[in-house]
C-alpha cells in the first residue's frame, strides 16, 4: 500500500461521511491523475454479518467493468490477425446456433462489442464450474428469442460476452479465466485481481447487500458461464492500472505493448448512439461507454453484480482516472457525489447533470405508450392510470431466480414527449423510461440499458 498522501486523509473522511449518509456498508475508492495514484482509501464493512472492514487491498467484484478487459483481450487478437472486426463470428465458431440464419451469419465482433447483436443479454444459466461452462452456455443461445434485428439498436448484452469470451477460448486454445491472467493480469503486474473464487478467497473479499437498509446477500457471486460479462474482482488500485493502460495508448508501465494504438482508440470512438444518452453515456465504442462532461471527453463503465456496484470513468484530457467499488446501498447517489467533486477539483469538470422530471407541464399522449413490452427477463406493462401512465415491471426468465424482488411498480414522470423518469424508493437517482420505434416502425422501450419491443 502507498503512503497515504493528504489527498488520501481528506478523502477517507469523505467517503466516510458520504457512504454513511447514502447507507453504502463498504467503499473502496482510488484516484490516478498524472500518472500517479493520488488518492487510495477504502471504509466500511466489507462484510457486515463477519464485520470484516474494508481496506484497500480488498477485492470487490467489478462486475461489467470486466467487459472491458475481456474487449482489450479481443482488441489485442484483432491486432494479431487473428480476429477481424467485422467478420462474422460464424467463421470462428461454425456450430453457433442463434434464433435465425440472418443473425447466425451476420454477426461480428464489433456487434458483441457494442452490444447491437440482437441477442438476448438477460440468459443467466448456470453451465457449471467446469472449463467448458462457455461452450455449453453459447449452446443454449440457439433457443433464446431476439428482442431486435441485428444492428437495428443497442441493447445491453451480457449473454453477447459470453459469447466474445467463447470466441477467444477457440481462436486462443486457452481457457477465459486464465487468458486474462495471461494476456492482462500478469503483463499490468496485478495481484490482487482474480475471477474464480478460490482464487480470490486468498484475499479479504466484499459480500454484496441488497435492499434499505442493505442486508447481506444469501449468495456471493454469479455463475462462471458470466465471466467475460462481469465476474473479475480486484481492488480500485489494480483497476486504475487498467484504465492506465488505456490512457498509455495500450503500453504499460514497464513499457509492454499490449494493444495498438489504433486500437485504443477505435475503442474510444463512438461506434452507436444510445436510444437513453440519460444514463451511461451518449454513445457506445468498442466495450466503453462514451460521454462528455463539461466540453471534456469520457469514457468509463458501471459494473453490478448481486450487492456489489463498481464506477470508473476516464477524462483523458485531464489525464485523470477514478475507480469507486460498493457493496450495496444506494451507491449511484455515492458514485454521483464522490466523482462531482473529484472532477471538479482535479480537472475543473462539471460532471453532467442527471435527468429530472419536467419543470412544468408537458404533452403526451398515453395511448401511444400503453402496451406490453417483453423481452427474456423482463415484461413491462404501461397502463394509463389517473391521468398518467404507471410502470408494471416484473422480472421474468432465468434472472428472476437472482432478484431479491420480481414485482416493481412506478410512477412515469414526463421529462419531454417520449421521455419519462422513475425513482425507486430508498433512492434518491431518477431513472429514464424512452419510448422509440425502430426504423421498421417497431415500438420499443428502453430502460436499464435494454431495448424491449412492445408485443401487445
Amino acid at each position: 500500500m502507498t503512503e497515504t498522501t493528504e489527498l488520501s486523509d481528506r478523502w477517507t473522511a469523505r467517503l466516510t461521511e458520504l457512504a454513511a449518509r447514502h447507507r453504502v456498508p463498504g467503499a473502496g475508492l482510488a484516484v490516478l491523475h498524472r500518472g500517479e495514484i493520488v488518492a487510495e482509501t477504502a471504509v466500511g464493512l466489507a462484510n457486515t454479518e463477519a464485520g470484516i472492514g474494508a481496506s484497500t487491498d480488498t477485492l470487490f467484484q467489478i462486475g461489467s467493468i470486466s467487459k472491458v478487459w475481456t474487449a482489450t483481450v479481443a482488441m489485442a487478437l484483432v491486432d494479431e490477425g487473428v480476429l477481424g472486426l467485422d467478420t462474422p463470428v460464424v467463421s470462428v465458431l461454425p456450430e453457433l446456433c442463434l434464433a435465425n440464419d440472418e443473425l447466425a451469419k451476420g454477426l461480428t465482433l464489433r456487434h458483441l462489442l457494442t452490444h447491437t447483436s440482437g441477442i438476448d443479454g438477460d440468459l443467466f444459466t448456470d453451465t457449471g464450474r467446469g472449463d467448458d461452462c462457455l461452450e455449453k452456455y453459447v449452446a443454449l443461445l440457439g433457443g433464446t428469442a431476439p428482442n431486435h434485428p441485428l444492428g437495428a439498436t443497442m441493447s445491453y448484452c451480457n449473454a453477447g460476452f459470453t459469447l466474445l469470451g467463447r470466441v477467444l477460448e477457440v481462436v486462443t486454445g486457452v481457457q477465459w479465466d486464465e487468458l486474462m491472467r495471461e494476456r492482462l493480469y500478469r503483463p499490468l503486474g496485478l495481484t490482487h485481481t482474480a475471477t474464480l473464487p478460490e482464487e480470490v478467497l486468498r484475499f479479504r473479499a466484499a459480500i454484496g447487500h441488497l435492499g434499505s437498509p442493505p442486508a447481506q446477500t444469501p449468495m456471493w457471486g454469479l455463475m462462471r458461464s458470466a465471466g467475460p460479462a462481469g465476474l473479475i474482482c480486484s481492488t480500485p488500485r489494480e483497476v486504475l492500472e487498467f484504465a492506465r493502460l488505456h490512457l498509455a495508448e495500450g503500453v504499460t508501465a514497464d513499457g509492454t505493448r499490449i494493444l495498438s494504438e489504433g486500437s485504443v482508440a477505435a475503442m474510444q470512438t463512438p461506434q452507436v448512439e444510445l436510444p437513453d444518452p440519460y444514463v451511461l453515456g451518449n454513445a457506445w465504442g468498442l466495450g466503453w461507454f462514451l460521454d462528455t462532461w463539461d466540453g471534456q471527453r469520457v469514457y468509463g463503465h458501471d459494473g453490478g453484480t448481486i450487492g456489489q456496484n463498481a464506477y470508473l470513468r476516464v477524462l483523458p484530457g485531464s489525464d485523470l482516472a477514478i475507480c469507486l467499488l460498493t457493496n450495496g446501498g444506494d451507491t449511484s447517489a455515492l458514485y454521483r457525489d464522490v466523482f462531482g467533486e473529484i472532477v471538479r477539483e482535479l480537472a475543473g469538470v462539471t460532471m453532467r447533470a442527471g435527468i429530472e422530471p419536467a419543470a412544468g407541464p408537458v404533452a403526451v399522449d398515453p395511448a401511444g405508450h400503453v402496451g406490453v413490452y417483453q423481452r427474456l427477463s423482463s415484461r413491462v406493462e404501461i397502463v394509463e392510470r389517473d391521468g398518467g401512465l404507471v410502470m408494471l415491471d416484473r422480472i421474468t426468465g432465468p434472472l428472476a431466480a437472482l432478484a431479491p424482488e420480481t414485482e416493481s411498480e412506478y410512477e412515469l414522470h414526463p421529462v419531454e414527449p417520449g421521455v419519462f423518469v422513475v425513482r425507486r424508493p430508498g433512492f434518491d437517482r431518477w431513472v429514464p423510461v424512452v419510448f422509440y420505434t425502430l426504423d421498421d416502425g417497431t415500438p420499443y422501450l428502453h430502460h436499464g440499458g435494454r431495448a424491449t419491443p412492445k408485443v401487445g
